[in-house]
């Protein structure tokens, strides 16, 4: 009598951690279509980076408080013809983005940009609250550098730093200083410090 020998099995589990090798990248006008047909809405965390749809951590306390503070130093100092928005698209054009960094310092005010979303050229100063976001948001040092964006903080809460990075160019930006707890970060608006930011006042 013949014995059937048991089958191996066709492929291993899938790791959860496998990300396909082609990817399919996205132009900024496709996921302008969908973000207009409704397609994603405010329950859906993700946003355009490179190309690709990313998802957006859900934030710690300590990030919203952090925020908040930025703005709390920031708006005294803004000049007119300026104003901040808070977790808003920021469009770049040529690198297919549309992130939502936590705040943006842009030209104008809020009626300017009821039909369009704010770009580069319109921007002052980008700034990221980062913990678990790190890595991602010194990778899009690369893409505001590139894209023009004059300065960009990251309000980094693992290293209890401010990095600051200037000198836009098509290779990212040309420097970047870290101020440390006990020192004032200046704040540059459109070529012209207008104050200083203490990064104590951020509670890092």
């Amino acid at each position: 009598m013949s014995s059937i020998a048991p089958t191996q099995p066709m492929a291993s589990p899938v790791d959860p951690a496998w990300v396909p090798s082609s990817l399919y990248r996205m132009t900024l006008e496709q996921y302008e279509a969908m973000v207009a047909s409704g397609a994603f809405t405010k329950r859906d965390r993700v946003h355009l980076i490179n190309g690709y749809l990313v998802a957006r951590m859900t934030e710690l306390p300590s990030h919203g408080m952090a925020v908040d503070a930025v703005h709390s130093m920031l708006e005294p100092l803004l000049s007119p013809g300026w104003y901040m928005r808070f977790d808003r698209v920021l469009r770049i054009p040529g690198y297919a983005s549309m992130p939502e960094p936590d705040v943006v310092v842009v030209r104008g005010t809020y009626r300017d940009y009821a039909s369009r979303y704010p770009e580069p050229a319109d921007t002052a100063l980008v700034v990221e609250v980062a913990h678990w976001s790190l890595y991602d948001d010194r990778a899009m040092a690369g893409i505001y550098g590139a894209s023009g964006v004059p300065v960009y903080w990251i309000v980094n809460l693992v290293d209890r730093q401010v990095e600051v990075y200037t000198g836009p160019g098509p290779g990212g930006y040309q420097s970047r200083v870290d101020f440390k707890p006990g020192q004032h970060v200046p704040v540059v608006i459109d070529g012209r410090q207008l104050g200083q930011v203490a990064v104590d006042d951020v509670r890092l």
